[in-house]
């Protein structure tokens, strides 16, 4: 059984999208079979894992209105052993196009519970805000991977995200936990930094990852490149900081029970 990891914030610019497109190439990486699922209609961790996104047939938007099989929109990345459901711009008004639809909440996770067994990790992107892409994510998913900018506004609507995470687990998913916080876009040369990392720590009580995402060209240039920053740059410190957040991803399935 594989695990499924939805990655969350309804901020936009803190990571997300990057922490998805690197954290599942590091884990391909270590011999893990991973599968993206690209939620969100900017479609980035489609391009940024080498998929034109202008020439794919099937995306998440055909499963979410029911017109694809899954099996049918998974598609080859740039990463041995890592596969990608791509994204596209429909999928902005998909909220309407599922209006009256029953079971909408569990259309994404009938889908997957046909392939999850053939993956060791599903990590799905979500858009950045909290709607019914973002719910069906969680609906889906074992755990929910938040990722926090290292800004003075970090905990800025966070409380509205851990509401949602616990909304859902109570009336949808009662399996869903927080599989964790990591900090991105972090600057060893400002205090800042590292007085949010402090804030959060005592704000938070959920498992923070000691791998800290730094602040990093590269790791900004490599999805320009359609390039997980492992292939891209591998010895630089961003390569370096995803591959240490995957060995920590790895190892809490024990503690998860999963």
């Amino acid at each position: 059984m594989s695990r499924v990891i939805a990655i969350s914030n309804q901020k936009g610019g803190v990571g997300k999208t990057t922490t998805a497109i690197n954290l599942s190439a590091c884990l391909a990486e270590k011999g893990k079979k991973v599968l993206v699922i690209d939620m969100d209609p900017q479609g980035n961790t489609t391009s940024g894992l080498g998929i034109d996104k202008e020439n794919v047939e099937h995306t998440s938007y055909g499963i979410l209105l029911e017109e694809t099989e899954i099996n049918e929109a998974i598609t080859p990345s740039v990463v041995e052993d890592l596969s990608v459901i791509p994204s596209e711009r429909g999928l902005v008004g998909v909220e309407v196009e599922l209006i009256g639809r029953d079971n909408r909440e569990y259309v994404l996770k009938k889908q997957v519970d046909k392939i999850r067994n053939e993956y060791d990790f599903i990590l799905i992107d979500c858009p950045p805000s909290l709607n019914t892409l973002t719910v069906n994510a969680m609906t889906t998913a074992d755990t929910v991977l938040v990722p926090i900018q290292c800004e003075y506004y970090a905990l800025e609507g966070l409380s509205e995200l851990m509401y949602t995470i616990d909304l859902v687990k109570q009336r949808l998913n009662p399996k869903l936990e927080i599989e964790g916080v990591v900090f991105t876009m972090y600057d060893a040369r400002t205090c800042l930094s590292l007085q949010v990392v402090e804030n959060v720590k005592e704000n938070l009580h959920h498992n923070i990852y000691k791998s800290i995402i730094p602040r990093n060209v590269r790791l900004a240039e490599a999805p320009s490149h359609g390039l997980p920053i492992n292939i891209y740059e591998p010895k630089s410190t961003g390569a370096e900081g995803y591959r240490a957040l995957a060995e920590e991803v790895i190892k809490r399935e024990n503690e998860l029970g999963l």
